[in-house]
């Protein structure tokens, strides 16, 4: 009973390391704003797979998908600090907490604030809320022995050793323009794909293959590249750099309203000239033009 309550002043019980592991996964973080639209070395920001119909299988996991951290869920429950190397799943949350906030660093000396740029070399690093501890996002060549729990692909995790298996590049989407763009800088929430650079292999969510977590039912991450008929990545290789929201009752960028679309103004303008009869009694451009007749 002595031995009982000295680890329980101590924190020394299975119960509370499991928890201070939990509450620094999931502690609330905050997104880097940015100002001018684009990338910056430095910036903290979510990486999400953008939702997109599968037409691959029934069952798979809708909805914007941010890749996460995740331990293993029997280690998670015996220890209070992170498991290296570590695992990664995509999961529905757009909350940015500490197991889904990544960190843009630099990989040949660029400087922190520098935009990001296509084809430039960048890791990405994340500390699972723990302010002594920094993982960063790697990926090896598939063997026998090492590759993904549910597709056999390669496999991707999360490990402290700096080299060169952490270091990642951005493309731009469309592959006709993707020279062209190269060298241009990557902007903010927007469509991107994310390559490998040791293997050449791009990021991709398994949507349709489920791994059972330590904080529930979430998809398998893996690097490899989908390709389709026409030699273009499909959607389950495109991710998004979302940042910050500039207003305070927002977390993210996608929590911002969408613009009405061009179609939907259109119609609104029907409406109104349907609603307002002296609206359409107003000349055209057109009307205007007198009509030139041919001589007989």
């Amino acid at each position: 009973m002595k031995d009982f309550l000295a680890k329980r002043d101590k924190g020394q019980l299975l119960i509370q390391r499991n928890r201070r592991l939990k509450e620094n996964l999931l502690r609330p973080m905050q997104l880097s704003v940015s100002e001018d639209g684009y990338i910056h070395y430095g910036d903290k920001v979510m990486l999400v797979s953008p939702d997109h119909p599968e037409t691959e299988a029934d069952l798979f996991l809708p909805g914007d998908l941010s890749l996460c951290m995740t331990p293993d869920e029997i280690k998670a429950h015996l220890s209070n600090e992170l498991e290296v190397p570590c695992g990664l799943s995509a999961a529905q949350t757009k909350i940015p907490v500490g197991r889904n906030t990544f960190t843009i660093l630099c990989a040949a000396g660029e400087v922190i604030g520098q935009v990001l740029r296509y084809g430039q070399n960048f890791r990405l690093g994340i500390t699972g809320g723990f302010d002594d501890r920094m993982l960063y996002l790697s990926s090896d060549h598939r063997t026998l022995l090492k590759s993904s729990k549910r597709s056999w692909l390669q496999e991707v995790f999360l490990t402290h050793e700096d080299s060169y298996l952490n270091c990642w590049q951005a493309a731009f989407l469309h592959p006709q323009l993707r020279l062209e763009y190269e060298g241009s800088p990557v902007p903010a929430n927007t469509k991107i794909l994310i390559t490998h650079c040791h293997t050449n292999r791009g990021l991709v969510a398994h949507r349709h293959l489920s791994l059972r977590t330590y904080f529930g039912q979430e998809a398998e991450v893996a690097a490899h590249t989908y390709l389709d008929s026409h030699r273009v990545e499909k959607p389950k290789n495109h991710w998004m750099l979302v940042t910050g929201a500039p207003r305070k009752d927002l977390s993210t960028m996608l929590d911002l309203p969408k613009p009405p679309a061009e179609d939907t103004r259109a119609l609104e303008q029907e409406r109104e000239q349907v609603s307002d009869p002296g609206a359409r009694s107003t000349p055209d451009a057109r009307g205007c033009v007198p009509q030139c007749t041919l001589p007989m």
